[in-house]
């Protein structure tokens, strides 16, 4: 079976040189050792100020409205995976959705500025598939409107925008860290935060609102990652150049292979990529349910990503509709693409695509 993704497992040898160092000690969560020495080298690795880890990628985004105080409504993309929108709702945030580009997929800054109201508090973006969105117009539209912006980068690590970290927009960009992604802590995501104090109050509210054992200042919950996940993020952080060198030839041989029969997002010329995902849009959605049909037949699972759109979600108050959106998610298939996909494998899933388009 191949599917979309595959979890990267680092030699076990070396998981368990880590794992013997956490029974060593015996500390095993709030903020160990483990835990530091990867905030420490995933700062400098990815050239960013502050990073706050945590226990996936959903709680970051909550814990970074939570750090702003947003309130009311929420300026966001349609195109996206749920947790986007569904940690909006679970806070008491209204989504106000923004529709994207055709194609970059990303959200279009002037349908951002067509939604502001004198309710909105925030935009929250998405680098969708690690392709940077307009950064400088959505910050300047941010700035013009006194609104806070954060950034959901859960795709988007190790992507640089004009030479520096496109993780350095905006207030606050979060990251996921699920075992699905191109650098993963088995669960886990992280918040970068350029402002010293607004960090600091991310730590707090990771960790029950509580400043020391004597102070408790704010309304928090527990979102901390654990020692063996960290460990986990050490090995991996060893192997990424390796991992994205090998997703980069598989990227490239399906752009080679399939440039002249489908269509690709339009990559951000000022951002880097980082080869997470593989898209396809296909001329319909019957064609995209028959490409996906084939494959499925022969044992191989690529994956509508991301459908359905979000403005069709049953709790979405008030009702939106985002054609474009809708469009593009009905006739989009994501590729599978992992660093072990061999080339004979992926020589089939060529075969089957061109064979039924």
């Amino acid at each position: 079976m191949i599917n979309v993704t595959k979890t990267y497992l680092p030699d076990k040898k070396k998981y368990k040189k880590y794992i013997d160092e956490i029974y060593a000690s015996g500390w095993i969560t709030n903020n160990g050792p483990m835990v530091k020495k990867l905030e420490q080298r995933l700062a400098k690795y990815l050239g960013v100020k502050n990073i706050v880890l945590v226990a996936n990628g959903t709680v970051a985004l909550e814990i970074a409205y939570r750090t702003l105080d947003l309130k009311d409504y929420v300026i966001t993309t349609p195109f996206s995976f749920v947790a986007t929108t569904s940690s909006l709702v679970t806070n008491g945030l209204k989504p106000i959705f923004a529709d994207i580009d055709t194609h970059t997929l990303n959200i279009d800054p002037k349908n951002i500025k067509e939604s502001i109201t004198k309710n909105t508090s925030a935009i929250v973006p998405v680098h969708v598939f690690g392709n940077g969105c307009e950064v400088e117009k959505v910050d300047q539209i941010a700035k013009e409107n006194n609104l806070k912006l954060i950034y959901d980068a859960s795709h988007a690590f190790n992507v640089k925008y004009k030479d520096q970290s496109i993780l350095n927009y905006g207030d606050i960009s979060t990251l996921s860290f699920h075992a699905t992604k191109l650098f993963h802590t088995i669960e886990g995501g992280a918040l970068i935060i350029n402002d010293d104090n607004l960090a600091q109050k991310a730590r707090y509210l990771i960790n029950f609102g509580i400043e020391s054992p004597e102070s408790i200042p704010s309304l928090g919950t527990n979102a901390k990652m654990n020692e063996f996940e960290a460990a986990m993020g050490l090995c991996v952080l060893d192997e990424i150049e390796n991992i994205i060198n090998k997703r980069e030839i598989i990227y490239n041989a399906y752009k080679k292979e399939l440039s002249d029969i489908v269509q690709f997002q339009q990559q951000n010329e000022d951002s880097t990529l980082n080869y997470s995902y593989f898209p396809i849009i296909l001329k319909d959605e019957e064609q995209t349910l028959k490409i996906q049909k084939a494959l499925n037949d022969e044992n191989i699972f690529p994956r509508r990503y991301f459908y359905p759109s979000l403005d069709t979600l049953i709790y979405i108050e008030p009702k939106q509709f985002m054609p474009i959106s809708r469009d593009i998610s009905s006739r989009i298939l994501c590729l599978p693409l992992f660093s072990k996909l061999t080339i004979n494998e992926q020589k089939r899933i060529l075969i089957i695509i061109r064979e039924n388009l």
